[in-house]
């Protein structure tokens, strides 16, 4: 029997992905936020169900974030699409030749990603942009899953300290491992053969609007990976 391509499996896990029902609580806040719109987004219908990583099937690069935004990916069914965090992370994915447009705003908005797949650790938006660690690890099948599949990717890029330690858990379930323990910073690495895991700030308001992450400090995350990964053709 054939084994399914990455992108049959991939395609499984995101239908699993949109399905999935495991938290209660995450759950009731989607479907609760999907049904009260915020104002500016009055005459939009919602997705309200789990969002599911994206990208390209041979990524060498995985991007990993928090959890989608309440009124972003859990309005437009795609991580980082639709807020103000993902209109800064898609302008520097942009600069750095991984992705066609510097901007997305819909699933159907023509975006497309080049070598690089962007997910996150917690696939629902949770109340106060927290969830739980009971909520963490009943997610992080999903993520092993992706790692699972996309065979090609060598960097992992956590976005925040919460990704970073959903990623360090994903390749522990994997088997794959680091004594000790490695920290989260911005620009931080750690070798978990055969992956470079790099640390980055999340380009949440609350970092972007401060200054504590900026577009160069995103840009040279973004050139540190394309290196890793072995994408050093021209950006453009």
């Amino acid at each position: 029997m054939n084994r399914p391509g990455t992108a049959e499996t991939l395609a499984a896990v995101t239908a699993e992905v949109v399905d999935c029902r495991r938290c209660p609580r995450l759950v009731e806040w989607r479907q609760r936020v999907a049904r009260h719109k915020a104002p500016r987004f009055h005459d939009q219908d919602y997705w309200g169900h789990p969002v599911p990583g994206f990208g390209d099937p041979a990524a060498r690069i995985l991007m990993i974030g928090l959890a989608p935004a309440a009124h972003g990916g859990n309005r437009t069914g795609r991580i980082f699409t639709g807020d103000r965090s993902g209109d800064f992370l898609f302008a520097a994915l942009h600069r750095a030749g991984l992705a066609n447009r510097p901007r997305s705003v819909s699933r159907e908005d023509g975006l497309r990603l080049r070598g690089v797949y962007l997910t996150a650790t917690v696939r629902c938006a949770p109340p106060g942009n927290r969830p739980t660690p009971d909520e963490r690890d009943r997610c992080l099948p999903y993520l092993v899953r992706e790692l699972e599949a996309l065979s090609r990717a060598r960097v992992l890029v956590a976005l925040g300290a919460f990704a970073w330690d959903g990623a360090l858990r994903a390749c522990a379930a994997l088997g794959l491992g680091i004594r000790p323990r490695p920290r989260f910073g911005h620009g931080a690495e750690a070798t978990i053969e055969p992956y470079t895991l790099v640390g980055c700030y999340h380009p949440s308001q609350q970092n972007t609007f401060t200054g504590k992450l900026t577009d160069r400090m995103l840009d040279d995350v973004m050139r540190r990976a394309r290196a890793l990964a072995g994408l050093q053709g021209a950006a453009g």
